[in-house]
């Protein structure tokens, strides 16, 4: 066994970093930015028409420091909203005096106007009979744009209801009943290779997917055969059966699909125990199975996991990113170098509000 596999089962923590607001800036650059974001309230200003305005800040993974563009108007809609989620570099925000009352908007793109802030206003969410529309687990769009045509959003809510519509086209959302339960440490995301959307079903065996065209509700399953799980000792595997696990169904610009397993501690907010990183070898065979091969090295690539849907990045776009390793943000924020086995977290100025969702390289 590698020296790097015996490092995994012990992750090391790095000193954690402190950062910093670095710089202000108007507009950003069309080169890759990774950011997360958030809004600081005591900046925020009354303005003319009942909106405010204010800063937003972005942290950058490559620059390992938090930006901060000025004069941001918020409409008076989003700021008696919550955002529920993000995808593609759009936010999806609920109102607080009706969670079933939402709409899409580019507020949290850095590239987005500061003064002109796109809003998209879908359909009013409804429960299924074993559902609910008030607990979100993660959103996830088909495109870049919710103004494309063949556009597809999807909600995923705690229990058993996911919920698809076109924004601008359909009416009424086309409700669907997820066919298992605890699909909560799951995320549903959207694979432009495939055209479906997925999503790994409890123990992690299978992974179950919905088309664009709503024409079956029920969801298409794959098996996932696991070749070569990493030889660890059994206690290992006892301890990590006392863990939380998130299943990552993860899809690289090249259409590369990985499945990543995050163990982390009950009850804690820091002590992330262990990643797995499997990397789908083959196409789906003819019993639909796909084979996953367990990897330490998944090259040029990070891979960022968080509340939204999950997505690759090629490392050399964006100088400063580490190769070859996953950036999260969950409790906190952290980079997990898979070469090197460490983890590295990074400190967050004190009352600084924080939204779970990383932003992929983005434009306007």
């Amino acid at each position: 066994m590698s020296q790097l596999l015996l490092r995994l089962s012990k992750l090391s923590y790095r000193r954690n970093k402190d950062v910093f607001v670095e710089k202000s800036v108007r507009l950003f650059s069309t080169s890759p930015c990774l950011t997360l974001c958030c809004i600081s309230d005591d900046a925020l200003g009354l303005v003319e028409g009942g909106s405010y305005t204010g800063k937003v800040f972005f942290f950058d993974p490559a620059k390992e420091e938090i930006l901060q563009v000025p004069g941001k108007i918020v409409p008076r809609e989003l700021f008696n909203s919550t955002m529920m989620g993000s995808s593609q570099g759009w936010g999806f925000f609920s109102q607080r005096s009706n969670h079933n009352s939402i709409c899409i908007s580019d507020h949290f793109n850095p590239l987005s106007s500061s003064s002109k802030i796109k809003m998209i206003p879908l359909p009013p969410l409804t429960s299924m009979l074993y559902g609910q529309t008030k607990v979100v687990c993660n959103v996830a769009m088909s495109s870049s744009s919710p103004h494309e045509e063949d556009c597809v959003v999807a909600i995923k809510f705690f229990g058993r209801q996911l919920s698809m519509c076109k924004p601008g086209r359909d009416l009424a959302w086309t409700n669907m009943l997820i066919p298992f339960d605890c699909a909560e440490n799951s995320n549903l995301m959207y694979s432009k290779r495939d055209q479906r959307f997925y999503m790994p079903a409890p123990g992690g065996n299978y992974l179950c997917s919905w088309d664009l065209h709503f024409t079956n509700n029920d969801p298409k399953f794959n098996e996932l055969v696991f070749p070569n799980f990493p030889n660890l000792p059994l206690s290992t595997w006892q301890d990590l059966d006392s863990c939380i696990r998130e299943d990552h169904w993860v899809e690289s610009p090249s259409g590369q699909s990985f499945l990543v397993k995050l163990y982390s501690r009950v009850g804690s907010k820091a002590a992330m125990v262990m990643v797995m990183v499997f990397r789908e070898e083959d196409q789906v065979t003819a019993k639909g199975t796909r084979n996953m091969c367990y990897t330490q090295d998944i090259g040029d690539l990070c891979i960022f996991l968080s509340k939204n849907d999950p997505f690759c990045v090629v490392a050399s776009s964006c100088p400063g990113l580490i190769p070859n390793s996953i950036y999260m943000m969950d409790h906190s924020i952290a980079v997990c170098d898979l070469t090197e086995g460490t983890v590295t977290r990074f400190n967050l100025p004190q009352m600084m509000p924080l939204f779970p969702f990383w932003i992929p390289p983005c434009s306007v």
